[in-house]
């Protein structure tokens, strides 16, 4: 599965890259949301696709968190 996959990669990444990689999905979620509130966004399921990335991203933090 695609989904498993992903969370495989995040699992292998230190925590540094994890906070990278948030960042850059609350970036896009919310130019997603700017192009949903002017009409421009065609597939709107890609706002629910990176709010459950960055729920994955931030449970691995959290995770890594607990281990140190």
């Amino acid at each position: 599965m695609k989904t498993s996959n992903y969370v495989k990669e995040l699992r292998e990444e230190s925590v540094a890259a994890l906070q990278e990689q948030l960042v850059a999905a609350k970036k896009e979620l919310f130019n997603l949301r700017f192009q949903n509130a002017t009409n421009q966004l065609d597939n709107t399921g890609r706002i629910k696709e990176v709010r459950k990335n960055i729920a994955r991203i931030q449970t691995i933090i959290t995770e890594k968190a607990k281990e140190a």
